[in-house]
């Protein structure tokens, strides 16, 4: 069985000599947008889900991409979580996280 995976990560270009990462990070988004994982991007990170194996090779072809970019150097910080109390509907994780605290807010502001 693979477990269904639910990750933060913070792909890091390091040594490009280029104060601003936007186009490495964009060639990662363009991995991402080809794996048909579901993913979106924030700030400092990118949140990604779907099966184990599929988020582990996505984050790796991202460095890959990365590193055919130009940047000899990457870094990259993973969260990942699983469960196996509950399913989880695929593409539904990082919005179910959201979701349930935001309906714990709700019920502060009544």
């Amino acid at each position: 069985m693979d477990l269904y995976a639910v990750a933060d990560f913070c792909l890091i270009p390091i040594g490009t000599g280029e104060p601003s990462v936007a186009e490495y990070i964009a060639e990662c988004q363009r991995v991402l947008e080809k794996s048909g994982l579901k993913y979106k991007m924030h700030g400092y990170g990118t949140n990604l889900e779907g099966p184990w194996a599929a988020v582990s090779q996505a984050i790796h072809d991202c460095h890959a991409a990365v590193h055919a970019h130009g940047a000899p150097r990457v870094a990259t910080d993973i969260r990942i979580g699983t469960r196996t109390d509950r399913e989880i509907a695929p593409g539904t994780g990082n919005e179910g996280k959201v979701r349930r605290v935001e309906q714990i807010l709700e019920k502060d502001a009544k």
